[in-house]
């Protein structure tokens, strides 16, 4: 959320297929970006330009908005709208397990929109801690960025908290370091 307006509203991105159903709840959360939990109940809401823009009682200033800035707003599980065969909620995806191409490459820690039309699951991959790990200190960490297309998704079992993907040949090593067999030839210049 960002501050918009002088009277404490804040706008949102809307990661939903149901923003209808605010006009349903007024008790909602917020959840701040260092894990802080706080209720919040929501006054008026009203779309603007792609976002939705909400009024919250007891935020009534721009500096009580700023409070806000970065939370992300949230419904208790219960609440939430029965989904269609085949869509699964973004809360349930984080702590996942990603199998690609029968991989394991670690768990989904976030998941980005925004970048094309099918959101990026975050993956990150704690290596195996080996010899250069072990001289080096910790072991390096990894991260993956996935499209989770539907055409790439085998399985979500979010009971089994596991999501297997079969993604194009490749993707995997785009953001591997080219090795000197792999650089391409110079042509020599006469």
């Amino acid at each position: 959320m960002k501050s918009q307006g002088r009277y404490g509203e804040v706008a949102a991105e809307l990661h939903t297929d149901f923003p209808e159903r605010f006009a349903e709840r007024s008790h909602l959360y917020g959840l701040a970006p260092r894990g802080e939990r706080r209720e919040l109940e929501l006054q008026r809401f009203w779309p603007h330009k792609g976002r939705i823009i909400l009024k919250f009682r007891g935020v009534d200033s721009i500096s009580l908005a700023e409070e806000l800035v970065g939370w992300e707003v949230q419904i208790p599980a219960e609440q939430r709208a029965e989904l269609a065969l085949g869509q699964v909620y973004v809360s349930d995806l984080l702590g996942c397990e990603l199998i690609a191409d029968g991989r394991e490459l670690g768990k989904i820690v976030d998941v980005e929109f925004g970048a094309g039309s099918a959101p990026l699951l975050v993956v990150r991959e704690l290596p195996q801690a080996g010899k250069a790990e072990r001289k080096a200190g910790a072991p390096q960490v990894k991260e993956y960025l996935l499209p989770f297309a539907e055409e790439f998704v085998v399985e979500v079992d979010t009971a089994a908290k596991r999501v297997r993907l079969k993604l194009p040949e490749g993707l995997l090593d785009l953001d591997a370091p080219v090795g000197v067999a792999k650089r391409p030839a110079r042509k020599k210049q006469a």
